[in-house]
């Protein structure tokens, strides 16, 4: 399964507002919740909180994959955000996080949950990518960006 197949655009955020780590989960969780409503919102921050106690998800080079488990989701869900001027997000190499997926599986999902933060990883290790990603000019752009540089499943 493509990371195209699984984002909605509707899901892409250009410019996040939140300025600190809390703030950006906060606001991720909000786009997810938007598009599906019958998420419950605290839930969600809690199961990505919880995940954030273990270790930072800011795995470096600017990107950060936020994700987590809930029970009697039907399928795998997908944010994406940018924040241009980044966001101390912990990660492990210190630097601002720039590039932002966000990842909610159905709690039996491993295989799919794994997969996809792998395609994640993959996609984002690119420079070329997280270079065009950051220049973007809109959600659009951001979507054709990641169809045209995803590769074959």
């Amino acid at each position: 399964m493509k990371i195209s197949e699984l984002l909605n655009p509707q899901a892409i955020i250009s410019e996040l507002g939140a300025g600190d780590k809390k703030g950006v989960l906060a606001e991720l969780t909000d786009a997810l919740v938007a598009l599906v409503p019958e998420l419950d919102r605290a839930r969600v921050l809690a199961v990505l909180h919880e995940r954030e106690k273990l270790g930072s998800t800011g795995i470096g080079d600017g990107v950060a994959i936020p994700h987590g488990k809930i029970a009697n989701l039907p399928a795998l869900q997908l944010v994406f955000a940018r924040s241009t001027k980044g966001v101390d997000f912990e990660s492990m190499d210190g630097q601002l996080t720039q590039l932002f997926f966000l990842l909610i599986a159905p709690e039996g999902a491993v295989g799919v949950h794994l997969k996809t933060l792998a395609r994640i990883s993959k996609l984002l290790k690119d420079i070329k990518v997280r270079k065009q990603l950051l220049a973007a000019d809109d959600a659009a752009a951001i979507y054709q960006i990641i169809l045209a540089n995803e590769g074959t499943p």
